[in-house]
């Protein structure tokens, strides 16, 4: 069964967000609503992989557009935080399926080239021809009377992105949940000491912000996912932050990431 939660709007300027849980990637996709005029953006959606057949599919692309239709709400916005390296992307197909123009960071340029570097394959990812819009750092656009911020967030890739919205962040994999701790930095172009530094701007928004994280694998002896915590939250309990210097936290994560 899929779960959906419903973190509602807290006020003028405040989103609607609706997160769903991909079981077999462990991620979380997210609908990101204007209370007000109803529009809305979609973050960070799966697309679907059989391995056992080697096929994709679309289905939980389409369930999320379901759940749109069904709360009346328009979407004008597919984005993607980064280049995800254990599911594949359904950005392409929602922008067929709904006419919304598909963005992500512009570093994705320099990953696209490390990716080419590393597997041969010269072309095979070219942002340019597959977005309509690469984000800078401090970009800024609307999603109906919200106002969105873009922050770069490396760490976890060299070209990760963070979408701020009113009281909401979409911190895609920099966090996991507090009982889990952070985000692996040892991909390709990854950095420990990045990720520390993004993690503290994302620290620096007020104590109420709610972080909406990008994979949760149920850790903690927790039976189910959860993807929604506070920066209050975070600072008091994150497993591998609180309490912890930067040396302390790039040796922990270096050591996270070893094993």
């Amino acid at each position: 069964m899929t779960t959906i939660r419903h973190s509602r709007s807290t006020g003028p300027g405040s989103p609607d967000v609706w997160g769903v849980y991909d079981a077999p990637s462990g991620s979380i996709q997210y609908v990101c609503a204007d209370p007000e005029t109803k529009q809305a953006a979609l973050i960070d959606i799966v697309q679907d992989f059989d391995p056992s057949e080697a096929r994709t599919g679309h289905r939980t692309a389409d369930s999320v557009l379901e759940l749109a239709r069904n709360e009346g709400l328009e979407i004008v916005r597919i984005l993607d935080t980064h280049p995800h390296a254990d599911h594949l992307m359904a950005s392409d197909y929602l922008r067929g399926k709904t006419g919304a123009p598909n963005a992500i960071g512009e570093k994705v340029r320099d990953i696209a080239k490390l990716w080419e570097d590393l597997y041969g394959l010269p072309g095979a990812f070219d942002p340019d021809a597959d977005f309509d819009e690469l984000f800078a750092d401090g970009d800024t656009f609307k999603i109906g009377n919200l106002d969105v911020r873009v922050w770069l967030s490396p760490g976890h890739t060299l070209g990760s992105i963070t979408y701020v919205v009113g009281d909401a962040a979409f911190v895609h994999d920099t966090l996991m949940q507090p009982d889990v701790g952070t985000s692996r930095a040892d991909f390709p172009g990854g950095s420990a000491d990045d990720l520390w530094n993004t993690i503290q701007r994302l620290l620096g928004l007020p104590d109420d912000t709610r972080l909406f994280v990008g994979h949760d694998y149920c850790g903690g002896g927790r039976d189910d996912p959860e993807w929604e915590a506070t920066v209050g939250q975070h600072k008091a309990e994150n497993k591998h932050l609180a309490g912890k210097s930067k040396d302390e936290f790039i040796a922990l994560r270096e050591e996270r990431d070893a094993t």
